[in-house]
């Protein structure tokens, strides 16, 4: 470490200990704070206050080297360049987050701050919910110009926490700028690359990231019941689904969007779901599938209908790009929502032609929508000249979006998970 850090860690507990402690082992100059008395005298005396693989040998190595120390008192904060805080945030009785270990640390902070002139960052480690540190910390701070305040969540899990630490899946710090690249340079000699987001997003990042976790195990387990019923090896189905790292243990289908719809997803979805009923086996997160699509499609199609457009032009129709086919595609629900309002529409697809489909999926067309050669237009140029707002149900190709982004309609792009018109025209293109 060419540039070690003076560093406050206020808290001691599981996060708190590791975290100084790992710190402590990349060469900086750490200051473990906690009110626990206990705890301050098992750290000092080169014990961890609780199990974790490793953990106890590098306390009692950083300990006797000097470079980790601890208290009771925060006045080591006077010294710090980073105070990080990583105290508890326990849930309430109604499932929601307690602060008042935040409060109090955050507020023992500023106590020391009078007079003081050399910067310093307050980085969150707790896990907070999105807008925790505008609402909580930074009013705390308003009135000191020294201090700047980031989230850097933590992604520590119990029993491989130092490995954890060490070998980082993720490392995310979100504030300003150059606050959030000092914290992320702590970690210089390790092998991950940071990511620096804004305030909200780092706050925000903790939580998706359990529920996926959650998620995940659900679906295996759920997936592992299933299996079982019908007299197939759920282990060996789930690990012949990890192998495909294309679609399946990948990045793929991770990215907000629009609802989903297509022949495939809702029909088998729905198969499923019947056939576990039917062997008296409860699902509750596959059964929840097509809820949720329907819940993210009604978001979308009230966003639609608040705008404030009298000729509404829609870009997409097939429930994907690159493909003509119309089967459950939720813009066709969206257009049967604007069509019953009577709002004035348009839609362009590129792969569309009426004249070239055939088969099931013409008969849904004509079901679903049998005016639509009426909503069709022939071209983008046709409908950009005749809308006053856009709607993206589909990601578009490059040359589609330059063009769009060549006018002055204003756009609600749903390919993003949008809800509101976008000023930036930041639009995804379809890869």
């Amino acid at each position: 470490m060419k540039n070690p850090v003076q560093i406050a860690v206020l808290g001691l507990g599981y996060v708190g200990c590791v975290t100084a402690a790992c710190l402590a082992s990349l060469g900086h100059r750490v200051w473990g704070i906690d009110r626990d008395e206990h705890k301050v005298k098992e750290v000092a005396a080169g014990r961890a206050p609780f199990y974790e693989p490793g953990l106890q040998d590098l306390v009692r190595e950083n300990i006797d080297a000097g470079r980790l120390s601890v208290s009771i008192s925060a006045e080591a904060i006077d010294a710090a360049d980073i105070a990080l805080i990583c105290v508890g945030t326990p849930s309430e009785k109604n499932g929601n987050l307690g602060l008042h270990q935040l409060r109090r640390v955050v507020t023992g902070i500023a106590g020391h701050l009078p007079g003081r002139r050399k910067p310093l960052i307050v980085a969150i480690r707790s896990t907070v919910f999105p807008g925790t540190c505008e609402d909580l910390v930074l009013p705390v701070f308003a009135e000191h110009a020294a201090v700047s305040v980031v989230s850097h969540p933590e992604f520590l899990r119990e029993g491989s926490a130092v490995r954890d630490f060490l070998e980082p899946p993720l490392l995310v710090v979100g504030g300003n700028e150059a606050a959030a690249q000092y914290v992320a340079g702590l970690y210089c000699d390790l092998d991950v690359q940071p990511s620096l987001v804004s305030l909200r997003c780092a706050e925000m990042i903790k939580y998706a990231c359990n529920a996926f976790h959650a998620v995940k195990i659900n679906f295996a387990n759920e997936i592992g019941a299933l299996s079982q019923q019908v007299g197939v090896d759920g282990a060996e189905v789930m690990a012949t689904l990890c192998r495909d790292a294309k679609l399946n243990s990948s990045a793929a289908y991770l990215k907000p969007g629009f609802a989903f719809g297509g022949s495939c997803l809702p029909k088998d979805l729905r198969a499923l779901v019947y056939r576990a009923a039917h062997l008296d086996l409860k699902l509750p997160l596959l059964e929840a599938a097509l809820p949720s699509n329907e819940q993210h499609l009604r978001r979308a199609i009230d966003a639609v209908l608040d705008l404030p457009a009298q000729r509404i032009g829609v870009i997409g129709l097939a429930f994907k790009e690159d493909t003509d086919d119309l089967r459950e595609s939720p813009v066709v629900a969206l257009l049967e929502q604007l069509i019953g309002k009577g709002r004035a529409v348009q839609v362009f697809d590129p792969r569309i032609q009426l004249v070239a489909i055939y088969g099931s999926n013409r008969n849904y067309i004509l079901d679903s929508i049998p005016h639509i050669g009426r909503l069709l237009t022939g071209s983008l140029d046709q409908i950009l000249g005749w809308a006053d707002h856009l709607v993206l149900a589909q990601r578009q190709t490059s040359a589609t979006i330059h063009r769009i982004q060549e006018t002055n309609i204003p756009v609600l792009d749903l390919t993003q998970g949008g809800t509101a018109p976008s000023d930036k025209r930041a639009f995804r293109a379809a890869s």
